[in-house]
C-alpha cells in the first residue's frame, strides 16, 4: 500500500486533505487540538477508523499545550462533538482518557503521544487482519467460476478511511496482491461522492474498477453482474445492525432480493456494546449545502462550487442496515455472523 492519509511527526501530524481529492493531493500540518477537531468536522479526514486515530492525536496535541485535568476533559469533549455516528471516535477518546487520567500532568504529553501512536499502529494491524480474513471469502468465490470476482462497494472504506489497507477494501487489496482477479463496482455515494475516492485509490493500486451512479446498483445485481458486496461501517450495535454511509441499506435490500452475499468489514472498535440495536445509533445530519452544491475545477484548476438548488434539502449522512440482511461481519478477529457478535467480542 502506497497511500497513508495521516503521517505522525514528532510534534504534529500531516494529513492528506480529502476535501480536495481527487483534484489535488494537498497535505496539511496539524499541530493544535482545534485544527484536529476542524479537520474531522470538515471531513479533511474521514472514515470511522481514521477519525478515531486523528482524535487520539488531537488529545495528544492538547496535552502538549496544557496537561491539566481541565484541559484533558475539554479536549475530549471538543473532539467528541465533531462527528456523532462513528463510534471509533468515542472508543479512541475513551482509551486516551483512561490512559491519561491517573498519570501525573508532567508525564501526560509523552504518554498521550505514545498512546496515539499505538492506536495508529493497532489500526494498521487490524486492517491487515481484516484483509486476510476477507481474502479467504474472495478466494472461495473465485474458485466457483472463471473470470474476475465482481465486488460492489459503497462510499470509501479503503486506505483513505484508515491508517492502513482499509476495511472493506482490505480484502480486495489482499486478493489483488495474491493474484486473484477482482473487479470493483464503486458506488459514487452522493452527495459527498466518496465513491470517487475509492475509484481514485483503487486506480492508484492498479485494481480494475468502474464508478457507477448510486442507483445503478440494483440494476447490476438484477442482471447477475455482482458476485458479492463488501462495505464498511461507522457503528455496529449489539444485535449486528450496522450504520454506514447513506445508501448502504438500499444495496443490502437488493443483495438480499438477488441472494448475493453482503459483507460488512470493520475493526472491533466499531462495535458499540452500549447500543442494543440500530434504533439507538445516532444519525448525523449534515449541511444542506452538500446537496445544494456541486464541486469541480475552474479554469485555473482550483476547486470551486456551484449552487444548483436553493430550496429545502435533507442530508442524512448514514443509514442503518438490519442484521438480517448481513451475511457476515469481517473483523481483525475473524468473520462472524451478526447473531454471534457477543461470542466474537468475548474471545
Amino acid at each position: 500500500m502506497t497511500l497513508n492519509p495521516l503521517i505522525p511527526g514528532s510534534g504534529s501530524i500531516r494529513i492528506l486533505d480529502q476535501c480536495l481529492l481527487p483534484y489535488a493531493e494537498t497535505w496539511r500540518e496539524i499541530d493544535t487540538l482545534e485544527a484536529c477537531a476542524r479537520a474531522i468536522e470538515t471531513m479533511q479526514v474521514r472514515g470511522a477508523p481514521l477519525i478515531g486515530v486523528t482524535a487520539a492525536f488531537g488529545v495528544a496535541l492538547a496535552m502538549r499545550a496544557n496537561a491539566s485535568d481541565t484541559a484533558l476533559a475539554e479536549a475530549v469533549a471538543r473532539l467528541a462533538r465533531t462527528r456523532p455516528t462513528a463510534v471509533n471516535l468515542h472508543w479512541a477518546l475513551a482509551r486516551m482518557r483512561e490512559k491519561l487520567a491517573a498519570a501525573p500532568a508532567s508525564e501526560r504529553a509523552a504518554i498521550a503521544w505514545r498512546e496515539a501512536l499505538a492506536i495508529h499502529a493497532d489500526d494498521i494491524a487490524a486492517n491487515a487482519a481484516i484483509g486476510r480474513h476477507g481474502l479467504a471469502l474472495i478466494a472461495e468465490q473465485a474458485a466457483r467460476k472463471p473470470g474476475p470476482v465482481r465486488i460492489m462497494t459503497h462510499c470509501n472504506a479503503g486506505a483513505l478511511a484508515t491508517s492502513g489497507w482499509g476495511t472493506a477494501l482490505a480484502p480486495v487489496y489482499a486478493a489483488h496482491a495474491a493474484g486473484i482477479p477482482v473487479s470493483l463496482w464503486v458506488s459514487e455515494t452522493r452527495p459527498r461522492n466518496q465513491g470517487l475516492l475509492s475509484a481514485w485509490e483503487l486506480s492508484r493500486e492498479g485494481v480494475p474498477n468502474t464508478l457507477i451512479a448510486d442507483n445503478a446498483a440494483g440494476h447490476l445485481m438484477q442482471r447477475g453482474e455482482v458476485d458479492m458486496l463488501i462495505v464498511g461501517a461507522d457503528r455496529i450495535a449489539q444485535n449486528g445492525d450496522t450504520a454506514n454511509k447513506i445508501g448502504t441499506y438500499l444495496k443490502a435490500l437488493a443483495a438480499a432480493a438477488h441472494k448475493i452475499p453482503f459483507y460488512v468489514a470493520a475493526p472491533t472498535s466499531t462495535f458499540d456494546a452500549a447500543c442494543a440495536d440500530g434504533g439507538g445509533i445516532p444519525i448525523e445530519n449534515r449541511s444542506a449545502a452538500e446537496v445544494q452544491r456541486l464541486s469541480g475545477l475552474n479554469e485555473l484548476q482550483q476547486k470551486t462550487e456551484v449552487c444548483i438548488f436553493a430550496g429545502h434539502c435533507a442530508n442524512p449522512a448514514f443509514d442503518v442496515t438490519p442484521a438480517a440482511l448481513i451475511t457476515a461481519i469481517l473483523t481483525e478477529r475473524g468473520s462472524v455472523a451478526p447473531a454471534n457478535i457477543a461470542t466474537l467480542l468475548d474471545s
